[in-house]
């Protein structure tokens, strides 16, 4: 049974940054696509960055974090990791941990896709 769970709330101030782990036990990381979404107050659910190692590292980001943010992942922890930097208000957010299968040469961006969903790590960012 895969089980996904992410860090607990956490409020910062604008610029900066938090790092976001979630560990996910049973799966093999090389053979699952693992990322994070978020949903904004009142809004749905939109990708952040997503990781695929299963053919080679691929890795997608968000315009919105481009540059922002790095995905990155310690197999040997079962966990996930998203690092992010210069946060804004608009960052502010529940944050999914997800795991879905691997697509290999890329990550796709459907929310349905991923099949293995954490509870969600409150983000705020305000002054």
């Amino acid at each position: 049974q895969v089980q996904v769970a992410e860090s607990g709330e956490n409020s910062v101030q604008p610029g900066e940054s938090l790092r976001l782990s979630c560990t996910i036990s049973g799966l093999t990381f090389d053979d699952y696509a693992v990322g994070w979404f978020r949903q904004p107050p009142g809004k749905g659910r939109f990708d952040v960055a997503l990781l695929d190692v299963s053919g080679g590292i691929v890795t997608h980001y968000a315009d919105s974090v481009k540059d922002r943010f790095t995905i990155s992942q310690d197999p040997a922890k079962n966990t996930v990791y998203l690092q992010m930097n210069s946060l804004t208000p608009e960052d502010t957010a529940i944050y999914y941990c997800v795991a879905g299968r691997p697509l290999a040469s890329t990550c796709t961006v459907i929310v349905g896709w991923y099949k293995h969903w954490g509870q969600g790590t409150q983000v705020t960012v305000s002054p």
